[in-house]
């Protein structure tokens, strides 16, 4: 018995108390809390980006259903990925539980849950997926969700961005990004700049002199003209 005891205490891990107490007011269902305990214990044990699969596996649900969760509690701002560099000059990506605790220990009200979070931003989300044809990585969610929350970058802007790519034929992250900078660096901050932009640059290429100018189509996105 003794040996028993001894054993079922060494496979101990602490959870914080408060996180079981108030998950709910998080707006953490059972299934992500169950993710969340699983990271936590991940991370303790020295395997800092466990994949989907590998969570997973130790859960009642399949490998898109637990992207799925991933990319809920990312959205929620409970759960974060990093990167550290090495020695050797190698990034490695990590999750960082760091958002969960600051809102559990926090003082201010919480900034956000599925009952707040904007609908046009969880829209962007679905049609990413959508396009895709897959659940997102934790990385491409981070990178929507540093657009949204970082840049404040319209979701509609975002929308357009990668409906552009799509017809373009270059459905890539770097891409869209490449589009959303461009459009920043000429001061397009709305869907409705973009048309005027786009309307000005029909008026002027149909002069000779402009015939002759390479435009840059990450600008006169062509997608503007379904909508005349």
């Amino acid at each position: 018995m003794k040996e028993l005891y001894q054993t079922v205490v060494s496979d101990q891990m602490m959870i914080s108390k408060k996180l079981l107490n108030s998950y709910r007011q998080l707006a953490i269902d059972e299934q992500e809390l169950v993710i969340i305990l699983h990271i936590h214990r991940f991370i303790q044990e020295g395997i800092f980006f466990p994949t989907p699969l590998k969570i997973a596996e130790l859960m009642s649900i399949d490998e898109q259903k637990c992207s799925q969760l991933l990319r809920q509690l990312i959205q929620k701002d409970l759960l974060t990925i990093v990167e550290l560099q090495t020695e050797n000059g190698i990034v490695n990506e990590r999750y960082s539980l760091e958002p969960l605790w600051a809102k559990l220990y926090q003082d201010k009200p919480i900034k956000r849950t599925t009952d707040n979070l904007d609908e046009n931003m969880m829209n962007v989300f679905i049609l990413f997926e959508q396009e895709f044809g897959r659940a997102l990585s934790p990385i491409e969610i981070e990178m929507i969700n540093v657009w949204l929350d970082e840049e404040n970058i319209e979701p509609a802007l975002i929308k357009a961005a990668l409906r552009e790519s799509v017809l373009m034929s270059k459905l890539n992250f770097r891409y869209i990004d490449r589009i959303l900078r461009e459009w920043n660096r000429k001061g397009i901050h709305s869907v409705e700049q973009a048309r005027q932009q786009a309307k000005a640059f029909h008026v002027q290429k149909s002069t000779p002199d402009q015939s002759k100018v390479k435009q840059d189509p990450s600008v006169y996105y062509n997608w503007l003209e379904d909508n005349e």
